[in-house]
């Protein structure tokens, strides 16, 4: 029946549809990692969890799923891209039908983290497809599909999420994975070509390789997620993780560049195109989910907004990425692709500059601008970073190498996400002071300030009207030292994407198309 179906269809085709469903794949696996943030209050109240232990719903996936990225290009040489992505997206679906009907909190942490492993070999498998599946020069379509995913899945996460539960309930929140899962679980087997994999290198898998890499990772995204809160080593537990850690990290990297058959291959960071563009992702991974964290911040603190008005101020992103991600290609296959990464990352610096210049009357007036500029900017410097980074690589180290860019990206934003909350409690409290070092009950602007909301106080009838206008003070100024603080962010974010335009002088020219692989 299968290779009925697949003669009828022309063979360029037939890998179309089979690489279509691979990038429906990464998708879901990468909306998953944020399509909990805006629930996290109703799925709290549905496994009677504490606000501590419910975020662990989310750091569960992140460090399940930074622990098998990488894993998956030593798995790629054992099974094949085509065996190894039907085995992720099956463990995928299995996993999100088991989170849905979780009983409490420990069964939801434990099945969180399944998906997160399960799922995070869809990633990098899809992009080593898109190099060696197709003919060279020919991959750039596919390019353009993973870029565009790959930032627009954690922009729409959110507000995604937000929209499921308040129609549904939080459950579909893992269910709306099952039916894609299974669309792309059956076309993968159908239309992807199978590749011979080498099942003799499970007996040589170095497994204390793989523990200290799990240690290694998974406490390295403990920490960056917990530090901010727990005032980094301030924390006794903070201590010792870090300690564990970098145990781990040196036993982990003494393995992987001494074993014959390394679990990860780390020697691909020799290639210099590769480390400057796996850079360049890192940063750009900070901006990514940087942003997709302050943004919907700012609109629920300062402004009040709803899940649905954050949404429509973030699909402008989105909306600029589906424009982008085609001239994107264009631009890639047409000029120099160091020319358009440094054009991406000037887009994006100005949109995060504009971020900066927030007032407490920001809108989506003020804001469609940075998030267009910001949302094309991501795009345009993903397409030919990642076409740098891997385009030039041998086909064998495709795999390997597409996992590694994938963990700095995601590592990029963790680290990212870790600074700007250490920096937004240093800023906030440093901002707080200068507005309330110059709140002097002496200066007849606030005399007149406090006089005026007394009046409207007394008018609307509020019990001690006096002291009602004094706390109204205490709010604004609080609410201006948190717009201050946003913007500080901001400009920090723009600032890294204006420095990181320096390591672009530090990529190769490319040569021409990357080899393609043996179907």
């Amino acid at each position: 029946m299968v290779s009925e179906i697949k003669t009828r269809i022309p063979s360029q085709l037939t890998l179309n549809i089979g690489f279509f469903a691979m990038v429906i794949g990464m998708f879901m696996a990468i909306l998953d990692i944020q399509i909990v943030a805006s629930s996290i209050r109703q799925i709290q109240a549905g496994v009677a969890a504490s606000q501590e232990e419910i975020a662990w719903i989310q750091t569960g996936y992140l460090i399940a799923e930074v622990v098998g990225i990488p894993l998956s290009g030593f798995l790629n040489r054992v099974f094949g891209i085509r065996k190894l992505f039907m085995m992720s997206a099956a463990g995928f679906v299995v996993s999100s039908v088991l989170c849905a009907i979780s009983w409490d909190l420990d069964s939801l942490i434990f099945f969180r983290v399944l998906q997160g492993f399960a799922g995070a070999a869809m990633v990098p498998t899809t992009m080593a497809a898109s190099f060696t599946l197709f003919p060279a020069g020919r991959s750039m379509t596919q390019q353009v599909m993973i870029g565009m995913v790959a930032t627009l899945a954690p922009s729409i996460g959110p507000t995604l999420g937000g929209w499921i539960t308040q129609h549904a309930s939080w459950h579909w929140l893992f269910l709306i994975n099952v039916v894609p899962g299974i669309v792309a679980l059956t076309l993968v087997y159908i239309f992807i070509p199978h590749q011979k994999g080498e099942p003799a290198l499970l007996r040589r898998l170095d497994v204390t390789a793989l523990v200290a890499m799990a240690f290694f990772l998974g406490l390295f995204e403990w920490i960056v997620d917990e530090g901010p809160s727990d005032g980094w080593f301030q924390s006794s537990a903070i201590g010792k993780a870090a300690i564990v850690c970098a145990i781990a990290a040196m036993i982990f990297f003494y393995r992987a560049l001494n074993n014959p058959v390394p679990l990860v291959d780390l020697r691909v960071f020799r290639d210099r195109n590769f480390a400057s563009g796996a850079l360049i992702g890192s940063v750009m991974g900070f901006g990514l989910y940087g942003s997709v964290f302050l943004l919907p911040l700012y609109l629920g603190q300062v402004r009040g907004y709803s899940s649905l008005q954050i949404g429509e101020i973030m699909s402008v992103a989105g909306l600029a990425m589906f424009i982008g991600g085609p001239l994107a290609g264009a631009l890639t296959r047409r000029y120099d692709p160091r020319l358009v990464v440094a054009f991406g990352l000037s887009l994006a610096a100005a949109g995060t500059w504009l971020n900066g210049h927030l007032t407490s009357e920001s809108s989506f007036n003020e804001l469609f601008w940075p998030q267009a500029l910001r949302g094309a900017g991501l795009i345009l410097t993903m397409v030919p970073t990642t076409n740098l980074a891997l385009g030039t690589l041998p086909g064998d180290r495709v795999a390997n190498a597409s996992g590694l860019f994938t963990v700095c990206r995601n590592l990029g934003g963790a680290v990212g996400i870790a600074m700007l909350n250490t920096m937004m409690l240093h800023y906030n409290r440093l901002h707080e002071q200068e507005i309330a070092s110059g709140l002097s009950l002496a200066r007849p602007d606030v005399q007149s300030f406090i006089a005026t909301m007394t009046a409207r106080m007394q008018a609307a009838g509020v019990p001690d009207p006096e002291g009602s206008a004094i706390a109204q003070l205490v709010y604004r100024a609080k609410m201006e030292a948190a717009v201050m603080t946003y913007n500080n962010l901001f400009l920090t974010m723009s600032l890294s994407f204006a420095l990181v335009l320096l390591v672009v002088l530090m990529l190769d020219k490319p040569k021409g198309p990357a080899p393609a692989a043996a179907h």
